[in-house]
């Protein structure tokens, strides 16, 4: 446990509404906070909803139907190669969570080191099955979900051969302190013998620094320039004064945690030495 190093993913999402520019901003206040990577999602939009949703009212910036909004907020290639490039540019690793197979084999010719099932996708066993055989590290988020579903799930990447880290899960958006339930985070620990990480939808921090302390080993939270912006995962966000606390907290708790061994340090051995003579 000595010198372990939590892995931090700023959660952009949708929270970009559409915008290459917010977008850019999302990703230089995560690089600035000290980041490992920033995450957004990818839809193909004709696949994961029905016409007759699509068809369905729904007052957004971009018109007055859901297939409006989503086609408002769905960036395509022309933009995740400018957002390619500039995570380059940073230095900062970025991944996505594909919400079709349509949507994971589009995001396949950017090499990305990382993958993302999303807790709504856990059961998409052909999504399952296309994110496994390309044996990248995956985070697999187990909200809204059984412990047989998780099974399941789990099988899969195991048959492929597949990295991958459980993430606990709350799917409230946002999340109400008392229902973080992170004792599941040693529970998950023990039952599947994998690291185990943490994907928050709480509005502050004193939650996401506590899996930390109960041995999360990755934190992923959204990231926004401002939570009263349009959209549905803003309230549940970290502005980014708000993330970069949360980061710097993360790093204190890392080193505070230690190894666990009983050891006198040289410090300790001086003041022993003072108050017992």
């Amino acid at each position: 446990m000595s010198n372990r190093h939590v892995f931090v993913t700023a959660e952009i999402g949708i929270n970009h509404n559409g915008n290459l520019d917010i977008a850019k901003q999302l990703i230089d206040w995560s690089y600035l906070s000290g980041c490992d990577a920033v995450k957004f999602q990818k839809r193909t939009i004709d696949k994961v909803y029905t016409k007759e949703y699509l068809d369905s009212y729904r007052e957004s910036p971009w018109g007055t139907t859901q297939r409006e909004q989503k086609e408002g907020l769905e960036f395509g290639k022309e933009e995740y190669d400018i957002i390619d490039a500039y995570c380059k540019e940073k230095r900062i690793e970025w991944y996505a969570s594909a919400w079709d197979v349509e949507a994971q084999l589009f995001l396949r010719q950017y090499h990305l080191k990382y993958n993302k099932i999303a807790s709504a996708m856990l059961t998409n066993m052909e999504l399952l099955q296309t994110v496994a055989e390309e044996k990248k590290y995956t985070f697999i988020a187990t909200g809204m979900s059984t412990y047989d579903e998780i099974d399941a799930a789990v099988e899969v990447f195991k048959k492929n051969g597949c990295p991958y880290e459980l993430l606990h899960c709350n799917s409230t958006y946002p999340m109400k302190n008392e229902d973080a339930n992170l004792l599941m985070i040693p529970a998950l620990r023990e039952r599947y013998g994998v690291k185990i990480g943490y994907s928050g939808h709480e509005t502050g921090r004193i939650v996401s620094t506590s899996a930390v302390a109960l041995g999360a080993t990755s934190i992923e939270r959204h990231i926004t320039l401002d939570k009263t912006m349009y959209g549905s995962d803003q309230a549940a966000s970290l502005e980014a004064d708000d993330f970069q606390r949360l980061v710097k907290d993360i790093r204190v708790i890392e080193k505070a945690l230690g190894n666990g061994e009983k050891v006198l340090s040289e410090a300790e051995a001086a003041v022993r030495k003072k108050l017992r003579g």
